[in-house]
């Protein structure tokens, strides 16, 4: 008998064990939770609306609408939802695709009032059995783009489903607005490039086909050399693909550049190149260094009596790659570089104002040139450039 209830306490004795445990690893699980109701709320709305956000910053097209369209209705409840631009239905995602040519009539409406629309039943007659549309909510997104979102509903329409709707619709927009702003900005350096080319490109040819002339007769060989580089120079520079490039390429296109500026200035131009082999294929806006040493040739050595010194170096510093142009020329009054209007009379600071713009477009205010020069005392012009940046594709 003993022997019985000291077995039944020890398997008492086990269970509370085991009762212990669980109760010990339930509490471990509670603290340790990945979230809290809230906060899991809060990640499922902003994880939806960056699923939207991506296709439609590339712009409102049917591709772009139809990739939006289902996180869209997500975020706002609906049975069903449109994207409809102007006379069209770029994207439908759920249920009632068969009132898309009544919901296009009242989008295109409510688009050239500027004011959303609540539709009901008797807006949206139907004679199939099936149909579950029994409202939308029409909301013109608050961009420049002539487009609305159109949120279906199985039922009237609830104060709620239009304030979602008109949230999202308003929200959408933004995020067509941001485009545009990317696209026009990707306008601008495309321009600024056409403008530094047509501003670069007189002086330099001039002087290459002069330089090149003066060794037709006395050395032929040379004379040949130099047009083939000329040539790849010119190449280079006018090419009509990509707005980006690779620092290895940009070195290049110097070289070639400095070949034919040493048939020019022979002895008196020195250079010195400094360059770490781990930067070498860090992207950078295309003709974004070339124009700083074109400066240092042409306003810091071209007036200078005797020799003149250019440094090229390119050290890896992390995360970036610190870019550095110095002549030990003429220099120039620091208050040129900062001047808002055109170059001034004796042509300084060529291109030096487009690059920093480029520099402060693609990467940031932070990531603009950094001159340090004054009368006499030479000009040194400094970047920085991010190893990686998800703008650049060289």
């Amino acid at each position: 008998m003993a022997g019985q209830i000291g077995s039944a306490l020890a398997v008492i004795a086990v269970l509370a064990a085991l009762a212990a445990a669980v109760v010990a690893v339930l509490r471990l699980r509670a603290r340790r939770g990945i979230a809290t109701t809230m906060q899991r709320a809060t990640y499922d709305v902003l994880h939806t609306a960056a699923l939207a956000a991506e296709p439609l910053r590339a712009g409102l097209t049917p591709a772009t609408a139809g990739k939006a369209a289902r996180p869209l209705r997500t975020l706002v409840g609906a049975v069903g939802l449109a994207i409809i631009d102007g006379e069209r239905c770029l994207a439908y995602d759920g249920r009632g695709t068969h009132h898309q040519d009544q919901l296009t009539a009242a989008a295109r409406r409510a688009v050239g009032a500027r004011r959303s629309v609540v539709l009901n039943s008797s807006d949206l007659p139907c004679d199939r059995m099936d149909c579950v549309v029994r409202g939308a909510v029409v909301a013109p997104l608050d961009s420049a783009a002539e487009a609305a979102l159109v949120a279906v509903a199985d039922s009237q329409p609830a104060p709620g489903l239009v304030q979602a709707t008109l949230e999202a619709a308003r929200w959408a927009g933004s995020q067509l607005a941001l485009a545009e702003l990317d696209s026009s900005r990707e306008r601008l350096a495309r321009a600024e490039v056409k403008a530094l080319r047509a501003q670069i490109s007189p002086h330099f040819i001039y002087n290459a086909l002069t330089a090149i002339a003066s060794f037709v007769r006395t050395d032929p060989e040379r004379a040949r050399e130099l047009i083939l580089e000329f040539a790849e120079f010119t190449r280079y520079s006018f090419r009509a693909h990509g707005e980006f490039t690779t620092l290895a390429e940009e070195l290049r296109s110097i070289d070639r550049y400095l070949t034919i500026e040493r048939a020019r200035f022979g002895d008196r131009l020195q250079v010195r190149l400094q360059i770490a082999p781990e930067v070498l294929p860090v992207g950078l806006p295309f003709l974004c260094l070339q124009p700083l040493v074109e400066n240092a040739v042409r306003h810091g050595l071209s007036r200078k009596p005797g020799v003149g010194m250019v440094s090229i170096e390119a050290r890896d510093a992390g995360a970036e790659c610190h870019i550095t142009v110095e002549d030990d020329g003429v220099g120039m009054d620091p208050a040129v570089f900062g001047s808002d209007g055109p170059e001034n009379e004796d042509g300084q600071h060529v291109g030096l104002v487009n690059v920093d713009e480029r520099l402060r477009s693609v990467f940031g205010d932070h990531n603009g040139l950094v001159v340090e020069t004054a009368p006499g005392a030479g000009t040194k012009v400094s970047m920085r450039v991010p190893k990686f940046h998800p703008q650049v594709r060289a």
